[in-house]
């Protein structure tokens, strides 16, 4: 393929501009450059005739358009160059001399790229095939073309046990939830490995054509964090358990605990308070205390004691709290079965009946099993409540809420607005501090006022860069907040009896009369009963 071109030649009468048709498809000869090229040389031309022409597709052969008398010019060839603006591509178009004039040389042409500082990812190739040729023409091709860096990739922490902080029981054959085989807990041994980096990739960096160096995007490196009882490689990128006992992930911090074991919680033992978790074989008796840093298990019955935990708690043969009871875990709750007792769980509560309880989930909340009630109390979920039985037809009240409290939209959109007028005086005083640098590298000279102007600009990029970071880091959270507000429903099993309260969201319904395998959403400001 060969774009069409143009040439000043000798005619019959003085001298002309000769036309070369395009060949194999190539590109026209192009009105607009040729009169910018003869415009170039002072030569007077008749456009409507040069239009003309362009135009006859039936002459086949080179056409010369007569300019003038007298021998041909001498015109050397020139060229144009098109630096893109991120100069990474450098194109060149050549125009032919006349037939008097001198052709470039290959070397002239390398001088005049290193003048306009054009000095990497010189296309040789290309140039010489217009060099060693009789040219190429009103053709653009790449002469010089710069390196995209290669952009690394961020570290990696792999965690070599379960992080998932909340997992359901269970559930046998009879309809009965396991309780004692939850595989809650990460066991480990002494010598296991529980976590390694993987390095980051920092990439290449390229060049554009002057040999301006481009930079990857930045990577991010990973640290271990991690307690007692474990020990970090020679290389910092490894860990290992140096005990036998349970490993946990809290905040992305690695925990290995011992576990605490003892019979029963009494008079024997007194309140027990370990940062590890604790396993209970037996039973907990009434006004004992027992905190855990981990997990607690509780093997028998809770009677009105109070339990708190940083992991999860696993009670397998119920609680009454005899109104005095409580139960606080960092992370799901499964019990028995619960009555007279105040709950409170950061992930679900599972438990085969609730009963005159004032129970809280992060979560939810799931009754199921046999019984699969709830009665009386009140019962909170951030997303669902399941049950069979809810209500009686005789009771106390029971009130059920599920969802999160529409004043967190409000919050997220004042938060937002903060984000953006942070931003905006971050982006303002990073102008400021280039403008600074710029002048420093020039050699300007500052007094103290203005250093001190500029170190107080500095700081306060510095601070506003942080608290944007812990306003995103808030506004995630109430992003999930409010999906969870969306997903918010009540599902009942079998019976929801007429005196129960239901509240979603911002909005609430006392039951008038029962309803049968159903389930209760939000919708439109309303709670709205659907089919299963």
């Amino acid at each position: 393929m060969q774009n069409g071109y143009f040439r000043l030649v000798n005619d019959e009468n003085g001298y002309g501009v000769k036309l070369y048709r395009p060949r194999n498809g190539g590109e026209d000869v192009r009105l607009g450059e040729l009169m910018e090229y003869l415009d170039g040389l002072g030569t007077g031309y008749d456009k409507t005739r040069l239009e003309m022409m362009l135009m006859d597709d039936e002459d086949e052969d080179d056409v010369v358009y007569h300019l003038g008398s007298g021998q041909c010019p001498q015109y050397p060839e020139t060229y144009h160059l098109d630096v893109s603006e991120d100069k990474m591509t450098v194109s060149v178009r050549f125009i032919p001399a006349s037939q008097t004039g001198s052709r470039i040389t290959l070397d002239d042409f390398l001088k005049d790229l290193r003048f306009a500082n054009i000095t990497h990812g010189i296309k040789m190739e290309a140039l010489q095939n217009h060099f060693q040729s009789s040219g190429i023409y009103c053709t653009d091709f790449i002469v010089a073309k710069g390196k995209e860096p290669r952009n690394g990739s961020d570290a990696v922490i792999e965690y070599f046990f379960n992080t998932e902080q909340h997992r359901a029981p269970a559930q046998r054959a009879d309809g009965g939830v396991d309780y004692f085989n939850l595989s809650m807990i990460n066991q480990c041994k002494k010598g296991d490995l529980l976590a390694q980096i993987i390095p980051e990739d920092r990439g290449d960096p390229g060049y554009d054509v002057c040999g301006k160096t481009i930079s990857p995007r930045e990577v991010k490196r990973e640290t271990l964090k991690f307690g007692r009882n474990i020990e970090l490689s020679e290389d910092h990128l490894s860990i290992r358990s140096m005990v036998d006992g349970h490993v946990s992930l809290v905040d992305d911090k690695v925990f290995v605990s011992d576990v605490f074991e003892v019979e029963n919680v009494d008079v024997s033992t007194g309140n027990l308070d370990f940062e590890g978790s604790i396993q209970i074989n037996g039973d907990v008796m009434a006004n004992f205390e027992v905190k855990a840093g981990g997990n607690i298990i509780v093997n028998g019955l809770v009677e009105g004691a109070k339990i708190f935990a940083g992991g999860n708690i696993i009670i397998a043969k119920g609680m009454n709290g005899m109104s005095k009871g409580y139960l606080k875990a960092g992370g799901d709750i499964v019990v028995k079965f619960l009555e007279n007792v105040r709950v409170v769980a950061g992930g679900y509560v599972a438990a085969e009946a609730i009963l005159h309880s004032k129970v809280s989930a992060g979560t939810e909340v799931k009754v199921e099993g046999r019984k699969g009630i709830i009665v009386g109390g009140y019962v909170q979920a951030g997303q669902k409540v399941t049950a069979k039985t809810i209500g009686a037809s005789m009771g106390a009240s029971t009130i059920l809420e599920v969802g999160v409290n529409p004043l967190i939209k409000t919050q997220y959109t004042r938060i937002q607005k903060l984000v953006a007028e942070h931003q905006k005086t971050i982006k303002n005083a990073e102008v400021i501090l280039a403008t600074f640098k710029e002048k420093l590298q020039k050699g300007m000279q500052f007094n103290e006022g203005q250093v001190k102007y500029f170190k107080s600009v500095a700081k306060l990029v510095e601070e506003k860069t942080a608290e944007t970071e812990q306003m995103n880091a808030r506004l995630e959270k109430m992003r999930a907040l409010m999906e969870i507000q969306k997903l918010s429903e009540i599902i009942v099993n079998d019976i929801i009896h007429p005196g129960t309260t239901l509240i979603i969201g911002d909005a609430s319904r006392t039951i008038q009369t029962s309803y049968h395998y159903c389930k209760f959403v939000r919708e439109q400001g309303e709670v709205r009963m659907k089919n299963l």
